[in-house]
């Protein structure tokens, strides 16, 4: 059961939150000319994506 939940959380709701933030730091970095700020949500977007394959790799 705990795999489950594990597998849940990182799976479908931790890719959600960090694409949700990734989102609004490439919207805020874009409108404000400031670089950092848009690599940083760039960065973060890609590890919302490649996130749950390398955890569930390790889980299951």
């Amino acid at each position: 059961m705990a795999s489950i939940v594990g597998s849940t959380i990182f799976s479908h709701i931790l890719p959600v939150v960090f694409g949700f933030f990734a989102i609004m730091l490439i919207i805020s970095g874009s409108l404000d000319e400031d670089q950092p700020k848009l690599g940083l949500g760039i960065a973060l977007f890609v590890i919302a994506c490649i996130f749950p394959y390398i955890v569930l790799h390790v889980l299951v």
